[in-house]
């Protein structure tokens, strides 16, 4: 039997069922260039105008997408599906993003320290008992995936709803729906399981 990767079978099959990109980052984790390729064309136009927005230098920008794709490329192994690749994508950026701003000088330094927009669950780290941790974890994976990648993205990537609404490719309004929508799950969620919201007292 042939082997289709001699024969430019596989090819041919990307081009007509483009993967997606869970299968493309397990091609990239074991060193496949050309799936790396595909997962760059396939997000690098997000991650620069995200990167752009925050930074407003063109040249710096393309710098840490550079950056960050070439951790893509060298962590792509420990990518776990915690969130969609996009979302895990533009977290690796949005860290390399506040690394360029920590090297301006003070007053660019501010951009760091500008507050997550009203309505942030009062930070979860205040969820430090382990069994409240394994609550919340366990309320989060009940949320619809869109309501979850948009709380991963405004509390734990400490992105502003303008920026998560870039990533989401979706309108701002929609994004603040969605975590006011999963802030009243989570906190019904965990009320269930005898816990109160991040930052409220357990009823």
């Amino acid at each position: 039997m042939r082997d289709p990767a001699m024969h430019g079978e596989g090819e041919a099959a990307d081009a007509l069922v483009p993967p997606d990109d869970e299968a493309l980052i397990e091609r990239v984790a074991g060193g496949d260039r050309r799936a790396f390729r595909l997962l760059y064309e396939r997000h690098a136009r997000r991650v620069l105008a995200f990167v752009g927005r925050r930074l407003s230098d063109a040249s710096e920008a393309e710098d840490v997408l550079h950056e960050a794709m070439l951790e893509v490329w060298r962590g792509a192994g420990r990518y776990r599906g915690g969130s969609a690749v996009p979302t895990w994508i533009l977290g690796i950026a949005a860290h390399k993003t506040a690394d360029r701003l920590r090297t301006r000088k003070p007053e660019y330094r501010a951009e760091l320290d500008e507050g997550i927009p009203d309505g942030r669950l009062g930070g979860f780290d205040l969820v430090a008992a382990e069994d409240e941790a394994a609550a919340l974890r366990a309320c989060l994976g009940d949320l619809p995936a869109a309501m979850r990648e948009a709380v991963h993205l405004v509390f734990f990537q400490s992105l502003r709803y303008a920026e998560v609404a870039l990533v989401l490719a979706c309108a701002e309004g929609t994004v603040k729906a969605r975590i006011h929508h999963a802030k009243r799950a989570l906190k019904t969620c965990l009320g269930r399981r005898g816990i109160g919201a991040p930052g409220e007292a357990a009823s």
